[in-house]
């Protein structure tokens, strides 16, 4: 009689009696931790996140896990395993999801988690042992999906961010205090008077007026989202989204914008106290170094799960607070709005290119009013100042929705809807370089007012072209493609 085949180790979990906590426990946790890596990953790209979802996802689950093993084994209530584990692991996976999914605690998914849970452990426990292989499966595929993106951070080049000559040691000569006002998604007057936008901007183009702006027509971003947009800006270099597949995030941008580039090394040369002020924490998100001397967040105000977004800060009175400390030394503010900021995201958000319109038309109020008030504050202290307002990119208005940019369009308006950018400045006496008709894109911005501030024009001798850029994902090959060339015209070439 032949001898019974061993059973390999699927077989033998499958068919025993015994439990697993521990393995249980793993299997709740780790397929969320891999989802919101994978997802998420340049806003998790620190040590202190790692650690954060290991204790919550994995060892907290383990060690109730096991005490609830421990206890029901010195009691009677041993019986009862076969309920309780199925319910944890689920409601606990679930849960994890949810956290992991849309960044926050939603109620009614907490109590649909819930009932699930119960509905499982009561009329499914049998499948349990089941359930956890296929967690585990799905752990496997995050693994592999999340590979990629590691590989893509372990083997990023900052080579980008070299500069061609020695602006970095540019010396000023003026030294006003600069203000750099960040409007999200404000539009050109160029793009508001056209059919995409069709808005009436009188009232904020008389104050421009009266305050004594200069106001610079269609001036453009280089790209189309805040973090792809200022990590250019600020580093006064192309990155072209480093060969990524998200035009809405991009490498490391959070710590170049906050922690460490061009501009801020700059300013820190020159004896600048630097300042950060914002409606909203979204810069700070992946708990970066905080390169800026003063700043009204903090990294440690910022959750380890979450968007970086929701109910809006006031930058006025820190504002008011930061221009009364120092008045002796020379400051630099970077100060940023969330309005009128871009439609939405996502088909399943939007209202349709009429209802998108109206409501980022009605953010346009918002964003005038914020704009007057600290415009206001900074000239009743600091009449003389250089200040700039510059947008991070457009507004989308006539799209559905900002996805669609990753689909090919040769229209000019909605190209320019993408990349339209306010751009106004004070200069200090009213008195503006004759080369600021340099001012076409925001990659080359600083390093003009550098050559203004160092009085030292031969810096402009290399300004980046002023070129725009998109990711497509419809077209072949998919990639980095040049939407709009240094001449102002829409194309299409991949980069």
């Amino acid at each position: 009689m032949a001898a019974n085949k061993k059973k390999n180790p699927l077989q033998k979990y499958l068919s025993s009696n015994k439990s697993y906590p521990i393995l249980y426990a793993i299997a709740a946790g780790l397929y969320p931790i891999l989802f919101y890596f994978t997802n998420n990953y340049t806003i998790v790209n620190t040590w202190s996140h790692v650690g954060y979802f290991l204790v919550m996802f994995l060892l907290l689950p383990i060690v109730v896990f096991m005490i609830l093993h421990f206890v029901m084994k010195s009691t009677n209530l041993k019986k009862h395993e076969k309920y309780v584990f199925p319910f944890l692991n689920v409601f606990a996976f679930l849960i994890f999801m949810m956290f992991c999914y849309y960044a926050g605690f939603y109620l009614k998914v907490a109590l649909l988690s819930f009932f699930v849970a119960i509905g499982f452990s009561f009329f499914f426990h049998g499948f349990f042992k089941k359930l956890v292989v296929f967690q585990l499966i799905l752990a496997l595929i995050g693994v592999y999906t999340l590979a990629p993106r590691i590989i893509k951070l372990i083997n990023y080049s900052d080579a980008w961010t070299v500069q061609p000559d020695n602006i970095k040691s540019v010396r000023f000569v003026k030294k006003p205090n600069v203000y750099f006002i960040q409007p999200d998604g404000y539009a050109n007057f160029s793009e508001l008077r056209k059919e995409n936008y069709k808005v009436d901007y009188s009232k904020f183009e008389e104050f421009l007026m009266k305050e004594n702006f200069k106001y610079y027509e269609d001036f453009r971003s280089n790209y189309a989202s805040t973090l792809s947009s200022n990590s250019a800006t600020f580093m006064m270099k192309h990155h072209y989204y480093n060969n990524g597949t998200s035009f809405s995030e991009a490498l490391n941008a959070r710590n170049i914008i906050i922690s460490d580039n061009a501009v801020l090394s700059i300013f820190k040369n020159n004896n600048y106290k630097t300042h950060f002020i914002s409606e909203l924490p979204y810069l700070i998100l992946n708990r970066p170094k905080l390169g800026y001397d003063v700043s009204n967040f903090e990294v440690d105000d910022v959750s380890f799960i979450g968007t970086g977004l929701g109910e809006t800060q006031d930058v006025i009175q820190p504002l008011k607070e930061y221009l009364n400390e120092d008045v002796d030394t020379s400051k630099f503010f970077f100060i940023e709005l969330f309005n009128p900021g871009h439609i939405h995201g996502r088909k399943v958000d939007s209202e349709g290119i009429e209802g998108e319109r109206k409501l980022w038309r009605e953010s346009l109020v918002y964003a005038n009013e914020r704009i007057f008030k600290v415009i206001s504050s900074i000239k009743e202290k600091d009449p003389n100042s250089l200040i700039v307002i510059m947008a991070d990119h457009g507004g989308f208005v006539g799209m559905e929705y900002t996805n669609q940019i990753y689909n090919k369009t040769q229209d000019k308006d909605l190209v320019n809807s993408i990349f339209t950018s306010t751009l106004a400045i004070h200069w200090p006496n009213n008195n503006a370089p004759n080369y600021d008709t340099s001012f076409k894109s925001a990659v080359n911005v600083f390093r003009i007012l550098f050559s203004y501030l160092g009085e030292d024009d031969s810096y402009l001798k290399n300004l980046q072209p002023d070129e725009s850029f998109v990711i497509l994902k419809d077209v072949e090959p998919p990639g980095v493609y040049k939407y709009i060339d240094q001449f102002g015209t829409v194309t299409l070439k991949k980069q």
